[in-house]
């Protein structure tokens, strides 16, 4: 189900060149060793306990892709993005601050998976991502003892949080590439949120900044500052 390239598997940056973190299968310690104990987050304390960290979401193959049936939604507009000058900030609760390039990003392990997009609106699509697992670059951050959400900033200033148990999910990924080719910008690029446990309305596009915390704030993301719910799990 999910493929690997044969890109370096740790990130060689400034500092970051001795880390000896393994990233594969970096969900489960990450929750075990960053949040301790189960989370329950607000009042979804039922979806939250439901959710397995390390449980596997099964695929779809390559032939059920659904390009067709992908609807694209705006928040306000389409950002202007050059991706020579793009950096991705990884901050907050963190011993390693991050600011990565485009093409620092590319050296770590790519992953590709067909998932069902599910939208809130009603519909759905089986789509195929590429990209890099999120836990990998929160795992590079090295989060503090006491993280237990991440926020994410898009160049649209759209806005979404998540649990951590969630985001370090090993099918959750900031991805770059969409069914086989380079993500559209209508999509998200140069790099989204993709996962098959959430909702659509919480797989932000356009993201620019990632963020670690151990208390969510006052705003908890855009829809769910309207009324709509936060866990959003499937």
């Amino acid at each position: 189900m999910h493929q690997f390239s044969s890109r370096r598997r740790f990130l060689e940056l400034s500092g970051l060149s001795s880390m000896s973190l393994l990233l594969g299968g970096c969900a489960l310690s990450l929750v075990e060793g960053v949040v301790g104990k189960t989370f329950e987050p607000l009042n979804q304390n039922v979806e939250s306990l439901l959710f397995n960290p390390q449980k596997l979401i099964p695929e779809f193959p390559e032939s059920d892709i659904e390009p067709n049936a992908f609807i694209i939604n705006t928040y306000k507009f389409t950002p202007i993005i050059d991706p020579l000058t793009f950096r991705l900030v990884v901050d907050g609760e963190v011993n390693n601050p991050l600011s990565l390039s485009i093409a620092e990003i590319q050296q770590l392990p790519h992953q590709t998976m067909t998932i069902r997009h599910v939208c809130v609106e009603g519909w759905a699509a089986i789509v195929q991502w590429g990209g890099v697992r999120l836990c990998d670059l929160v795992a590079l951050a090295h989060p503090k003892s006491d993280v237990r959400f991440v926020y994410f900033e898009s160049a649209d200033g759209y806005y979404e949080s998540w649990d951590l148990a969630s985001a370090v999910h090993p099918q959750t990924l900031l991805a770059d590439q969409k069914n086989g080719q380079p993500l559209p910008i209508e999509n998200g690029a140069p790099l989204r949120l993709a996962s098959p446990i959430k909702l659509g309305y919480k797989q932000s596009k356009w993201v620019t900044r990632i963020t670690l915390v151990n208390q969510l704030r006052r705003s908890k993301g855009y829809w769910e500052d309207q009324g709509y719910e936060w866990y959003a799990g499937l």
